[in-house]
């Protein structure tokens, strides 16, 4: 008994890993003979004209002929009996004698009364086949063994469907990627591509040339810059270069995903990990299989999920949540970050190995207001893309609408053109795009986005602050917060609240919290 639990529980695992219905079934005939002594055993599957077609044939008597066998129905009504009734039945020589006789005679010549068994191949209303037991002992199959095998032929019944089942989502996985690689290659690919080919500044044009040398390795590159200068489009762009593109691209924001969640989402989890886990589910990494993933925000990353991923990183191996199962992938990492990396390693919030692992070919994006020679490249290549989004072809910037778009300093970056041009395009009455419509941020004026203010001290009191006590505890806690004020909130690296402090950031954050100092203070 023990034997049988194992094999049935090696079954439900061949099912969920093997890809192939006819291991499994050779697999399920060989575990069979240590339930129930065999000379042969065939398994028959059932065909919608009441034919059943030896699959396969396992055991001493096995032969080619057996394995082109093939039964009608018809002919044999305590065959179609069992396969209804869903029932095994071991046969005798009186069965055989004046009965359906022997399924096998003019093929192979057993001796009269040999133990014979039929039992039904069956799960969830539906009927895959027969499985067909003989042996040359004059012995028949007792009771008990038959109502076994009968409970195993059903168990392999659910093992094919689960099978087929498996076998019928992968190839729905693979159109529904091959559809996703259609789309990228006619929406994104272009795109991507095209706002780099068309680069004139010379910054832009070493970035691509870098990035052009390293495409088509399985090289880590990190890709640098600030906020909104095009990031994930980079690497979107190695990916479809490189000898990856027919694989899938998957990025995931490493900052938009709480902690708690983020290991699961980068790693995947299995059933019953943590609570409301009700089902398996592959992680990035599974999906980014035989492609690329960006680690976009890398910087943001937790340092406890850091050591988990250098090992994917070394190794190309991990195990999901709640799982001790290894689970190896071959994926090229590509990652984005607009902290500054050296300082997180000072402050200890990135690990210096990891940064050396992903650092192996670095890439540095610079801002838009450093490159404003391709500003008609870009608007034209986000005009394109807005199009597919809203519905607006055929727009056109116009050489004034250019001329303004150029005297702006794009602390946004390429996002808050795209934001400027998505304006615009819902504001213009026609084609072109003129400077009327193109309704930039600017220093607090009506209906305008207060991104760019008036420069001030930005030590400087403000009424609010004069306001206070002249308490100590009071003092720090306004200073503290003017410093904030400057560093729009940024406690940690150069420049940061914790450096102009002369404080450690950790011992900042105590002081804050202490003066209930709960939020960052815009300047």
């Amino acid at each position: 008994m023990t034997e049988l639990t194992h094999d049935l529980r090696d079954l439900v695992r061949l099912a969920a890993d093997e890809d192939a219905v006819s291991d499994l079934i050779r697999r399920g005939l060989d575990w069979l003979a240590r339930l129930a002594d065999y000379d042969l055993a065939v398994f028959f599957e059932l065909r919608d004209d009441d034919r059943l077609v030896s699959r396969c044939v396992r055991g001493r008597l096995a032969s080619e002929q057996l394995r082109a066998h093939e039964l009608r129905l018809d002919d044999f009504p305590t065959v179609r009996e069992a396969l209804e009734t869903r029932r095994a039945r071991a046969y005798t020589e009186d069965d055989h004698a004046h009965g359906d006789g022997d399924p096998f005679d003019g093929v192979l010549d057993l001796p009269h009364g040999h133990a014979c068994m039929v039992a039904p191949v069956c799960a969830a209303g539906e009927v895959y086949g027969l499985i067909t037991l003989d042996r040359s002992e004059c012995q028949r199959y007792p009771p008990n063994l038959v109502e076994l095998v009968e409970v195993y032929a059903q168990l392999l019944g659910i093992a094919i469907r689960a099978s087929e089942q498996r076998e019928a989502l992968q190839r729905l996985a693979r159109a529904e990627r091959e559809r996703v690689r259609i789309l990228e290659r006619d929406r994104g690919a272009e795109d991507a591509l095209d706002i780099l080919a068309g680069a004139k500044a010379a910054s832009m044009r070493a970035v691509v040339e870098r990035a052009s040398q390293a495409a088509p390795t399985d090289t880590p590159i990190l890709i640098l810059g600030e906020t909104g200068t095009g990031k994930e489009r980079l690497a979107r762009a190695i990916h479809l270069s490189s000898g990856r593109r027919d694989g899938p691209f998957v990025p995931i924001n490493c900052a938009a995903i709480p902690p708690a969640l983020l290991e699961s989402e980068l790693f995947g989890h299995v059933r019953g990990a943590f609570t409301g886990a009700t089902r398996d589910r592959p992680g990035r990494f599974q999906m980014a299989d035989g492609g690329s993933l960006l680690l976009d925000e890398i910087g943001e990353l937790p340092v406890e999920l850091q050591a988990k991923l250098l090992r994917v990183l070394q190794e190309g191996s991990f195990e999901p949540v709640g799982s001790d199962r290894t689970v190896s992938v071959d994926v090229r990492v590509l990652a984005a970050t607009h902290v500054d990396l050296d300082a997180a390693i000072r402050d200890g919030r990135f690990r210096e190995d990891l940064y050396y692992r992903l650092g192996v070919f670095p890439l540095s994006l610079p801002p838009l207001r450093d490159r404003t020679e391709d500003l008609p490249g870009i608007v034209s290549t986000l005009l394109r893309d807005l199009a597919h989004r809203t519905g607006r072809l055929g727009r056109t910037v116009t050489a004034a609408g250019l001329a303004k778009l150029a005297a702006h300093d794009w602390p946004g970056n390429v996002r808050e053109l795209a934001n400027v041009l998505e304006r615009a395009t819902i504001i213009a009455p026609g084609a072109e795009l003129g400077p009327e419509v193109i309704d930039l941020p600017e220093r607090d004026g009506p209906g305008r986005i207060p991104l760019a203010r008036a420069p001030r001290d930005p030590f400087a009191a403000t009424d609010e602050d004069d306001a206070g006590s002249l308490l100590l505890e009071d003092v720090d806690r306004r200073h503290i917060r003017r410093v904030l004020r400057v560093t729009d909130g940024r406690i940690y690296g150069e420049g940061g609240a914790a450096e102009l402090l002369g404080l450690k950031p950790s011992t900042l954050q105590s002081r804050m919290k202490k003066l209930g100092i709960r939020r960052v203070e815009p300047r």
